[in-house]
């Protein structure tokens, strides 16, 4: 049986890239949730947070891959912090070039060059992008249309803080229970 070598393999170089771009797309996803905190965007924040932990777990996941090695990055990335809206529209982009070119062309080659457990990891990332992408397309439209403390039907919302429950087309200004602002306030989860 012949051992496979990584070493030098385009799946190398493959892993290492997706390495470097998991490990931005955890730090931006940082950055990023600061800026929505400033915004007034509480629930949008933390989404960015669960999402910066996912990447670091599929950095992990590619970076164990990889073993003991010097590598080179071979790939570029974006560089970029704006409004929350516009760092929405980043991530979306981000999270599709990985989704439907990065990471299938990962698996492809992998599988080519004889690395199927590598090939199983890049597929697997793959549905975990598409989701990020999915849900922060939601999170966009919701910026865009002014929707992300007010509905055009009556919804209960939830005080991200004390767990007080609001009912009506808008969250209130200020939670009547813990007076934190509306930036506290989400749809309740089960409504989503």
């Amino acid at each position: 049986m012949t051992e496979k070598i990584l070493k030098g393999s385009k799946t190398e170089q493959n892993l290492i890239n997706a390495f470097a771009g998991e490990s931005q797309a955890r730090n931006r996803y940082s950055f990023f949730a600061k800026q929505a905190k400033k915004d007034g965007y509480e629930q949008i924040a933390e989404i960015f947070l669960i999402t910066a932990e996912n990447e670091k777990e599929h950095a992990k996941l590619f970076y164990e891959h990889i073993g003991n090695t010097i590598g080179q990055v071979n790939s570029s990335y974006p560089f970029e912090l704006g409004t929350t809206k516009e760092n929405l529209e980043s991530a979306i982009n981000g999270e599709k070039e990985e989704w439907s070119i990065l990471y299938p062309e990962g698996e492809k080659v992998a599988r080519e060059e004889g690395f199927d457990e590598i090939a199983e990891t890049f597929h697997h990332v793959v549905e975990a992008e598409k989701h990020h992408e999915k849900r922060y397309s939601k999170l966009l439209e919701n910026v865009k249309n002014n929707t992300v403390f007010s509905k055009p039907e009556e919804t209960n919302w939830m005080c991200r803080e004390c767990g007080y429950i609001h009912h009506g087309k808008s969250a209130p200004k200020k939670c009547p229970n813990c007076h934190h602002p509306q930036a506290y306030f989400q749809v309740l989860c089960e409504e989503y």
